[in-house]
């Protein structure tokens, strides 16, 4: 796999942006106090985060392992976890996320394992859709649990609609799209096909395509989902390990305050880190500077931290979850196309 041009222009705008955005937000914050704040963090602390956002990982690639498992595409626990370290540095580099990696990662994955292109796109998808479930049922046992032993202040009335509102729109959404597929086969084939026939008559090494091998694609990808949902013993397995991943993403920014001397309530942060990498959909790389800003905005009015606090811990958690993941995943593709070159 290379980067086009193209590709390394789209990365480097989204960096920029995403620089700005920290600038901005650590400028309001007070870049002298975020610092202030750093400067008395207990070192051993950190590193036991750093741990556990590796232990995030590693829950992450078992998920996406299991749902490989239910395709008939079986892999080690360590393949798995480098080609999920692969993914989420290609989520971590494009915008928009797990949105704009997903294609690079269905990529790697059919590369490695000589899966279809489909099938590895399915994959990745269901990993993303699983994730889903535990992320809201960890939100909804931190709003239940202001909600009976403290006064919920405006913010976290907010956070509460706003995580009841996606509880319900979202599987809602998912049902009718998914009873609705073959429309939305069409629409999404006539969709590809326009656009490609703009790109090729710009870029002359790009051949139209037409519909009906687009949606035989898409078939393929709905097959996978398919036969995904069918296998209930590997999907509740799968979201075991969602769920785990997630509680260990918690601890990592529960970890992240308390080596600063500020240890809080675990319940708070249950719904801080879902609601906060909701920011990861903004159109920069892996949300970078975006989720820093949800996390401090969320952090002071539901902890009670000061602004610099809630800055100093989003930059501990943001690098174990965010920093450390981009450079093992740039090792771990490195090395799979490596493998792949050599035919391994």
């Amino acid at each position: 796999m290379r980067l086009d041009l193209g590709d390394l222009r789209t990365i480097t705008v989204g960096f920029v942006a995403a620089v700005a955005v920290l600038l901005v937000v650590f400028s309001l914050v007070g870049i002298e106090r975020v610092a202030s704040a750093l400067a008395v963090t207990d070192g051993r602390v950190v590193a036991l985060v750093c741990f556990v956002a590796l232990a995030w990982l590693f829950s992450w690639a078992m998920s996406l392992r299991t749902v490989l498992g239910s395709l008939g595409v079986h892999v080690s626990p360590l393949r798995a976890f480098l080609l999920y370290s692969g993914a989420t540095f290609a989520n971590n580099v494009t915008p928009f996320g797990q949105a704009g990696g997903e294609p690079f990662a269905a990529l790697l994955i059919s590369r490695t394992t000589d899966a279809e292109y489909e099938t590895g796109l399915g994959a990745i998808a269901s990993v993303d859709a699983i994730n889903f479930v535990p992320s809201i049922s960890f939100a909804l046992v931190g709003v239940a649990y202001y909600a009976t032993v403290l006064t919920l202040g405006d913010t976290v009335e907010m956070v509460a609609v706003t995580i009841v509102a996606l509880a319900m729109a979202v599987p809602v959404a998912a049902v009718v799209g998914w009873r609705n597929r073959s429309r939305v086969e069409s629409s999404i084939a006539a969709s590809i096909v326009s656009v490609v026939d703009v790109v090729a008559r710009i870029v002359p090494t790009v051949k139209p395509t037409t519909r009906p091998a687009v949606r035989r694609r898409i078939q393929g990808f709905f097959r996978a989902i398919e036969r995904i949902a069918d296998d209930r013993r590997r999907l509740a397995l799968a979201l075991f390990f969602s769920a785990l991943g997630w509680f260990l993403s918690a601890v990592s920014l529960w970890l992240s305050l308390y080596a600063l001397g500020h240890p809080v309530s675990f319940a708070a942060v249950l719904f801080v880190v879902p609601i906060g990498s909701i920011a990861g959909v903004a159109p920069l790389p892996g949300g970078l500077g975006g989720v820093e800003a949800a996390l401090v905005l969320l952090l002071v009015p539901i902890t009670g931290v000061t602004a610099a606090t809630a800055g100093a811990a989003a930059v501990i958690h943001r690098g174990a979850t965010y920093w450390l993941p981009v450079m093992f995943g740039w090792t771990a593709t490195v090395m799979l196309e490596a493998d792949n070159a050599n035919g391994d």
